[in-house]
Protein backbone atom coordinates (compact mmCIF):
# COMPACT_ATOMS: atom_id res chain seq x y z
CA UNK A 1 0.00 0.00 0.00
CA UNK A 2 1.08 3.57 -0.72
CA UNK A 3 1.77 5.80 2.31
CA UNK A 4 -0.76 8.59 2.93
CA UNK A 5 0.53 11.90 1.60
CA UNK A 6 -0.11 15.18 3.44
CA UNK A 7 -1.69 16.91 0.44
CA UNK A 8 -4.42 18.74 2.40
CA UNK A 9 -2.30 21.42 4.11
CA UNK A 10 -0.85 24.55 2.50
CA UNK A 11 2.18 23.92 0.25
CA UNK A 12 5.56 23.77 2.04
CA UNK A 13 8.93 22.66 0.64
CA UNK A 14 12.31 23.16 2.33
CA UNK A 15 14.96 24.30 -0.18
CA UNK A 16 17.72 21.68 -0.48
CA UNK A 17 19.57 23.12 -3.49
CA UNK A 18 19.42 26.01 -5.95
CA UNK A 19 20.45 26.04 -9.61
CA UNK A 20 20.54 28.64 -12.34
CA UNK A 21 19.60 27.26 -15.75
CA UNK A 22 20.57 29.55 -18.62
CA UNK A 23 17.59 30.61 -20.67
CA UNK A 24 15.13 29.26 -18.07
CA UNK A 25 15.86 30.89 -14.71
CA UNK A 26 16.29 29.72 -11.15
CA UNK A 27 15.33 26.21 -10.04
CA UNK A 28 15.04 25.15 -6.40
CA UNK A 29 14.95 21.49 -5.44
CA UNK A 30 13.60 19.72 -2.38
CA UNK A 31 11.06 17.29 -1.01
CA UNK A 32 7.53 18.60 -0.67
CA UNK A 33 6.56 18.32 3.02
CA UNK A 34 2.88 19.09 2.57
CA UNK A 35 0.34 20.35 0.07
CA UNK A 36 0.45 20.65 -3.70
CA UNK A 37 2.18 23.16 -5.99
CA UNK A 38 0.85 23.78 -9.49
CA UNK A 39 2.41 25.61 -12.42
CA UNK A 40 1.26 29.24 -12.36
CA UNK A 41 0.73 29.44 -8.59
CA UNK A 42 2.16 32.26 -6.49
CA UNK A 43 4.72 31.21 -3.88
CA UNK A 44 6.79 32.82 -1.14
CA UNK A 45 10.46 32.21 -0.36
CA UNK A 46 10.63 32.41 3.44
CA UNK A 47 13.46 32.40 5.99
CA UNK A 48 17.02 33.69 6.48
CA UNK A 49 16.34 36.78 4.32
CA UNK A 50 13.32 39.05 3.79
CA UNK A 51 10.34 37.11 2.36
CA UNK A 52 10.12 37.20 -1.45
CA UNK A 53 7.12 36.60 -3.70
CA UNK A 54 7.53 34.55 -6.87
CA UNK A 55 5.56 32.36 -9.27
CA UNK A 56 6.05 28.66 -10.10
CA UNK A 57 6.62 28.47 -13.86
CA UNK A 58 7.53 24.78 -13.97
CA UNK A 59 7.68 21.56 -11.94
CA UNK A 60 10.06 18.74 -12.79
CA UNK A 61 10.60 15.32 -11.23
CA UNK A 62 13.19 12.83 -12.49
CA UNK A 63 13.67 14.87 -15.71
CA UNK A 64 9.94 14.83 -16.51
CA UNK A 65 7.91 18.04 -16.71
CA UNK A 66 4.78 17.93 -14.55
CA UNK A 67 1.72 20.13 -13.98
CA UNK A 68 2.05 19.77 -10.21
CA UNK A 69 4.13 18.37 -7.37
CA UNK A 70 2.66 17.01 -4.15
CA UNK A 71 3.67 16.00 -0.63
CA UNK A 72 6.36 13.30 -0.72
CA UNK A 73 7.68 14.22 -4.19
CA UNK A 74 11.31 15.24 -4.72
CA UNK A 75 10.92 18.02 -7.27
CA UNK A 76 12.58 20.96 -8.93
CA UNK A 77 10.52 24.16 -9.06
CA UNK A 78 11.29 26.80 -11.69
CA UNK A 79 10.77 30.29 -10.25
CA UNK A 80 9.83 33.36 -12.29
CA UNK A 81 11.99 36.47 -11.90
CA UNK A 82 14.04 35.11 -9.01
CA UNK A 83 17.83 35.44 -9.04
CA UNK A 84 20.07 32.56 -7.98
CA UNK A 85 21.56 34.61 -5.12
CA UNK A 86 18.12 35.44 -3.67
CA UNK A 87 17.49 31.82 -2.62
CA UNK A 88 19.60 29.46 -0.50
CA UNK A 89 19.44 26.11 1.22
CA UNK A 90 17.60 26.41 4.52
CA UNK A 91 14.83 28.63 3.21
CA UNK A 92 11.39 27.25 2.38
CA UNK A 93 8.97 27.65 -0.51
CA UNK A 94 5.42 28.08 0.74
CA UNK A 95 1.90 29.11 -0.14
CA UNK A 96 1.68 32.91 0.43
CA UNK A 97 0.90 33.96 4.02
CA UNK A 98 0.82 30.34 5.26
CA UNK A 99 3.93 30.55 7.48
CA UNK A 100 5.69 33.31 9.41
CA UNK A 101 9.47 33.46 9.91
CA UNK A 102 10.78 34.12 13.43
CA UNK A 103 14.20 35.39 14.48
CA UNK A 104 13.63 35.24 18.26
CA UNK A 105 11.82 32.92 20.62
CA UNK A 106 11.50 32.43 24.35
CA UNK A 107 11.94 29.07 26.02
CA UNK A 108 12.40 27.44 29.38
CA UNK A 109 15.15 24.86 29.86
CA UNK A 110 15.38 22.27 32.61
CA UNK A 111 18.82 20.67 32.97
CA UNK A 112 18.85 17.18 34.49
CA UNK A 113 21.11 16.75 37.50
CA UNK A 114 23.62 13.90 37.63
CA UNK A 115 21.22 11.97 39.89
CA UNK A 116 18.40 12.38 37.35
CA UNK A 117 20.53 10.94 34.56
CA UNK A 118 21.96 14.16 33.18
CA UNK A 119 25.52 14.35 31.92
CA UNK A 120 28.28 15.25 34.33
CA UNK A 121 31.41 17.25 33.63
CA UNK A 122 33.90 18.44 36.19
CA UNK A 123 33.93 22.17 36.61
CA UNK A 124 32.19 24.86 38.60
CA UNK A 125 28.67 23.95 39.81
CA UNK A 126 25.77 25.46 37.92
Amino acid sequence: PMPKRAVDGPFLMPVEDVFSISGRGTVVTGRVERGIVKVGEELEIVGLKPTLKTVCTGVEMFRKLLDEGQAGDNIGVLLRGTKREEVERGQVLSKPASITPHTKFECEVYVLSKEEGGSFTSGPPM
